[in-house]
């Protein structure tokens, strides 16, 4: 009895000692990383660059931030829980369907709505097809990806749709304290949701579901309206992202469904950012700043955003690949 305490003792040592390697690991690599690009990329380090990187990175991380909470409320475990992948193309619904409702002359209070609600709309899809049909997400997630693609095109025609509007040049050219509005928005934005998922009954919940949906079932926890939930949260942030892409383009454009990669790569690698590789905002955070430092880097060397795309793709790889060697070990 003895003997085999000590062995569930050593085992369980040497697979925190893995997740610490591999926490330590992935910082030292976006320190490196940090650094390589401070000594060549010329201005790099200064106040406006980082402050662009922030900029920059606003619709990644509302993205990204959806796809954390599903990650959250369907499975801890990111490689066999839920998933969205229609978020990306669930953004570029909402910007036509902003920008159009702009360009027609509606308004602000009319258009922001809209944008909101279909967005909320392809979240509830989501849901339908996981929790009330039982379609795997993956499959589910990938044919609602299709359906917002396809119904992008057929608003904007597949052309791109100008768009002005007050509360767009407050965003696009905005600025408090010295910071821009976009940034303003990913701060604030990123506050909000600390607070929400880490310390509200709703978010402590959603973290019981992903962990242990019949643990969380026998304490009397709805566990398919937390999943629903998750995708519908998804759903509003690719509605709120949406009104960021206008506001940083002046248009609606197609191709927004392009963001996927960065989106993924960012939610996935912000698990291993966090403590036992459990998806959380902060990690989220610093994932999605490290990627758009790493592009910001790229831009600033003259390499071609190709291989950002690669380097990316690369990113995802990787993160599966430790993260299940280290949940098997």
């Amino acid at each position: 009895m003895k003997l085999q305490l000590f062995k569930s003792d050593m085992n369980s040592n040497g697979y925190t000692l893995q997740k610490m390697a591999i926490r330590l690991g992935a910082f030292a690599a976006f320190l490196g990383i940090m650094v390589f690009f401070a000594v060549t990329a010329r201005g790099f380090t200064t106040s406006y660059n980082i402050l662009n990187i922030i900029e920059q990175s606003t619709i990644l991380g509302f993205l990204a931030f959806g796809i954390t909470v599903v990650f959250i409320g369907t499975g801890t475990d990111v490689q066999k829980g839920g998933i969205d992948l229609s978020i990306a193309a669930n953004a570029g619904l909402c910007a036509a369907v902003y920008a159009v409702l702009l360009e027609r002359g509606y308004g602000d209070s009319l258009a922001i709505p809209a944008a909101i609600a279909t967005g909320l709309c392809v979240g509830f899809l989501n849901g339908f097809a996981v929790v009330t049909l039982r379609i795997m997400p993956l499959l589910s997630t990938l044919a609602v990806m299709n359906i917002a693609a396809g119904l992008e095109l057929a608003v904007t025609q597949n052309t791109v749709i100008g768009a002005a509007s007050p509360l767009l040049d407050t965003l696009a050219f905005g600025k408090f304290l010295g910071i821009s509005a976009l940034a303003w928005c990913l701060i604030i934005g990123a506050a909000l949701m600390v607070a929400i998922v880490h310390y509200s009954p709703v978010g402590l919940r959603l973290y019981s579901v992903g962990g242990n949906v019949e643990a969380a079932k026998s304490v009397g926890i709805y566990a398919g309206r937390y999943v629903y939930g998750s995708y519908l949260f998804s759903g509003f942030a690719a509605g709120a992202a949406s009104i960021l892409i206008v506001a940083r383009l002046s248009a609606s454009t197609p191709g927004t469904g392009l963001l996927l990669l960065p989106v993924l790569a960012a939610a996935l690698l912000g698990a291993v950012f966090s403590r036992r590789f459990v998806p959380t905002i902060g990690g989220t955070l610093l994932a999605v700043l490290f990627i758009g430092a790493l592009s910001n880097g790229f831009q600033l060397l003259g390499i071609s955003s190709y291989w950002v795309s690669g380097v990316q793709g690369a990113l995802i790889l990787v993160v599966v690949a430790v993260t299940s060697f280290a949940k098997k070990s």
